[in-house]
């Protein structure tokens, strides 16, 4: 490591909702800066206003809190090298993309999108591919060609321009990416002169994206796989505008793969498959739609992060469950992998188990207490806790309390028809009636007295434990489910337990 302070941004665009492999770039990031005691920014890219979507920053602020993810450095945190949304910043640009005119670096071309488009399909109809650049620009309408008198009186006359690079001829551009190794790029085979300024007065991502990093001191661009082939393009403006000494190191992140086939995960894998691929629910201003999010499926945020943690990142050791603050000791790019990740969501409900199983019963109880008022129960704390000790081994998210013990809170109303049909037999109703007279006797109402008073009677009767116990627990549950019948009699009360054995012999 150079001696340069490390500063990484995470430079998302407000378009939408957060996809989980934005979230693992912004995690990657973090952790980068803590390892090496540095600083994590956020940035907002939000110089495409036509693909801008309201309430989209908000959602990207709330995901990275809820994941633990803050920035030092952000919108509405503030810091000594802001306004942080590229929008407040756009009277920056202009000057750094006339200093790059000036220099011969870039050009005005006044070329309409119509006139563009229509050399595209021409290109198209002969088979071709139509490149705006080294082969093509000489002819078209811009700054090359025109005379500099030309050129300012279309300006003069408010005609609309862009200003795009002047991609050099024939020049192999290298970078040492910190996962890929060494990148080179041909600029005449692989690359077009790339507009830097819109007509609306806007800057494009890539002119802005490298202002900024420069302006902000980022040591260290930490992006996904997507932005590879703009790498070149980024190493030549910072030599344009005379920054090839500050210039950060690269380092772009591989894919994350969708659980089966080929291709990058997207919200259609998620949707077909039945998993989210966003940290938080979102809801699209524009159609309605809902998306599923992570947090509101019931995932915790320490398995989310430790998921996201192992796509493409290998600890080194055989450990698989880590904290925030582990990942932020041990994290380097150098155990990043080339290749893409695939994503397993049984794996994701894996770690939730982990992480569900790690909880205390009071921290389960707490999340368990509005899902119960929800239901319109009533119950107190101590009833909660101990029935939440009783069935949270069979659980992996906390929605699945209430499937696992609702009885203990609303008496059946039916009952399982296949266990009625096995267990219930001719004489089951006036067994039960006598098992009902025997706990009426029972003065300590505990799990270990209840059974010894039962199993006393069932010896002395000669029944077959299997015959009385299994109707019993469907006349106490509804069906064949639960823990120890008699922890299920213990939290049920006697009143209740007798009560509920009596509806079931009328019932059934």
């Amino acid at each position: 490591m150079s001696e340069r302070k490390v500063r990484v941004r995470f430079a998302p665009s407000p378009t939408g909702p957060l996809h989980m492999g934005g979230v693992r770039t912004a995690l990657f990031n973090y952790l980068f800066a803590k390892k090496h005691g540095g600083e994590f920014i956020l940035r907002i890219e939000d110089t495409d206003q036509t693909r801008f979507v309201p309430g989209a920053e908000d959602y990207i602020i709330e995901s990275l809190n809820w994941c633990g993810l803050t920035p030092v450095e952000g919108p509405g945190i503030g810091g000594d090298f802001g306004p942080y949304r590229q929008s407040e910043r756009k009277e920056l640009y202009k000057k750094y993309a006339d200093q790059l005119v000036e220099s011969g670096w870039a050009y005005y071309a006044f070329d309409t999108p119509e006139e563009i488009d229509a050399l595209r399909q021409a290109a198209e109809a002969n088979k071709e591919t139509f490149s705006y650049g080294i082969a093509t620009r000489d002819k078209l309408n811009n700054s090359l060609k025109l005379s500099e008198e030309e050129v300012q009186q279309k300006i003069a006359a408010g005609e609309a321009y862009v200003i795009r690079f002047k991609m050099p001829a024939d020049t192999d551009v290298s970078e040492d990416d910190l996962i890929r190794g060494n990148v080179t790029f041909n600029t005449t085979k692989s690359l077009d002169d790339k507009v830097l300024f819109k007509s609306d007065g806007m800057p494009t991502y890539h002119l802005a994206n490298v202002v900024d990093d420069h302006l902000m001191e980022i040591s260290h661009v930490i992006r996904g796989e997507e932005w590879l082939p703009s790498m070149p393009l980024h190493v030549l403006l910072y030599k344009a505008l005379g920054w090839e000494a500050t210039k950060p190191r690269f380092a772009h992140l591989p894919l994350i793969l969708k659980p089966v086939g080929k291709g990058k995960l997207s919200k259609r894998d998620g949707d077909k498959l039945g998993f989210p691929v966003f940290p938080l629910l979102w809801t699209d201003p524009k159609t309605g739609d809902v998306s599923r999010g992570y947090r509101e499926d019931g995932y915790f945020p320490e398995a989310f992060i430790n998921l996201l943690a192992l796509l493409g990142w290998n600890p080194g050791t055989e450990q698989e469950f880590f904290s925030l603050e582990e990942l932020g000791e041990i994290f380097s790019l150098e155990r990043v992998v080339k290749s893409g990740s695939r994503f397993d969501p049984e794996k994701a409900k894996w770690f939730n188990k982990h992480y569900f199983q790690q909880k205390s019963v009071e921290e389960l109880s707490e999340l368990f207490k509005p899902i119960l008022a929800e239901k319109g129960v009533e119950a107190s704390d101590e009833k909660v806790n101990a029935v939440v000790a009783e069935i949270k081994e069979r659980c992996e998210f906390v929605s699945e309390l209430w499937d696992q013990s609702s009885y203990f809170f609303v008496a059946p109303t039916e009952y399982d028809e296949k266990t009625v049909k096995k267990r219930w037999k001719e004489n089951t109703s006036a067994q039960l009636t006598e098992i009902v007279n025997v706990f009426e006797t029972v003065e300590n109402w505990k799990a270990d007295a209840i059974k010894e008073v039962f199993s006393a009677f069932m010896t002395e009767k000669e029944w077959g434990f299997g015959a009385i116990m299994n109707p019993l627990r469907l006349a106490l549950v509804g069906g064949n489910m639960g823990p120890d019948l008699f922890v299920i009699c213990e939290l049920l009360g006697k009143e209740e337990s007798i009560a509920r054995i009596k509806t079931a012999i009328e019932k059934i």
